[in-house]
C-alpha cells in the first residue's frame, strides 16, 4: 500500500471538537497498552505519527489522522484505551462517555477495529464491545497484535484458540505485528472493503 499522506488532523476531548464529518472513518479500539499507536504507525508507514508509550492510558483524547492510502482518503481514529490504566474512576467514566458519543453519533464511521494482544484471552470487555457495535450497525474486525512475541508454533496455536473462543459478530480476525509488518497489507484490504462497501 502506497501512503501518500498521513498527518494528525486534530485531537479532541469532547464531541463538539470533532472534525466535520466529510471523510469515511475507521476507529481503533482496544485495552490500554494493546499496541494501537504502534499498529497505526505501521499502517501509515510512519515511526512517530501516533505517539507510543509503555504507560497504559497514555491516549486520553480521540486522535483523528488524515490518511491517503492508495486510492482511499479517510480518517483513522485512535480512541482512548480501556482496562487497567491507572486513572481515577471519574476520568475513566469521562473516557467512556467520550468514546460512546463518538461511536454512536458519528455518521461517517464505517468500521471499528478492535485490537487484542495475542497473548491475552478475550475478556467480557471485548465480547460486549463487539456486541455493542453490532447492535448499532457498526461493522467490526479484530486485529491480533504483537504476534512476533510468540514462537511460530505457539503463535499458530494461540490464533486458533482465540478464533474458537470469540463468539461475537465481526468481519474477521487478522493476526498482525507492527514490528514485522505481518498482516498490515491484509488490514488495508479489509479497510478498503469496509469503507467502499458503505458507499
Amino acid at each position: 500500500m502506497k501512503i501518500k499522506r498521513a498527518e494528525l488532523l486534530t485531537s479532541c476531548s469532547k464531541p463538539s471538537h470533532f472534525p466535520a464529518p466529510d471523510l469515511p472513518e475507521v476507529a481503533f479500539l482496544g485495552r490500554s497498552n494493546v499496541g494501537k499507536s504502534s499498529l497505526l504507525n505501521a499502517l501509515v508507514q510512519r515511526k512517530k505519527l501516533a505517539r507510543t508509550s509503555s504507560t497504559p492510558g497514555k491516549t486520553r483524547l480521540i486522535h483523528f489522522f488524515h490518511v491517503e492510502a492508495g486510492s482511499d482518503e479517510l480518517l483513522l481514529v485512535d480512541l482512548p484505551g480501556y482496562g487497567w490504566a491507572k486513572v481515577s474512576r471519574n476520568e475513566r467514566e469521562g473516557w467512556q462517555s467520550l468514546i460512546e458519543s463518538y461511536l454512536e453519533d458519528r455518521p461517517v464511521l464505517r468500521a471499528a477495529m478492535l485490537l487484542q494482544d495475542l497473548r491475552r484471552d478475550f475478556s467480557e470487555d471485548e465480547t460486549l464491545l463487539l456486541e455493542w457495535l453490532a447492535e448499532r450497525g457498526v461493522p467490526s474486525l479484530v486485529a491480533l497484535t504483537k504476534t512476533d512475541k510468540l514462537k511460530p508454533m505457539r503463535r499458530k496455536a494461540r490464533i486458533a484458540e482465540l478464533k474458537k473462543s470469540l463468539d461475537a459478530p465481526m468481519q474477521a480476525i487478522i493476526p498482525t505485528s507492527s514490528q514485522t509488518r505481518d498482516g498490515i497489507d491484509l488490514l488495508w484490504r479489509r479497510i478498503h472493503e469496509m469503507i467502499t462497501d458503505a458507499d
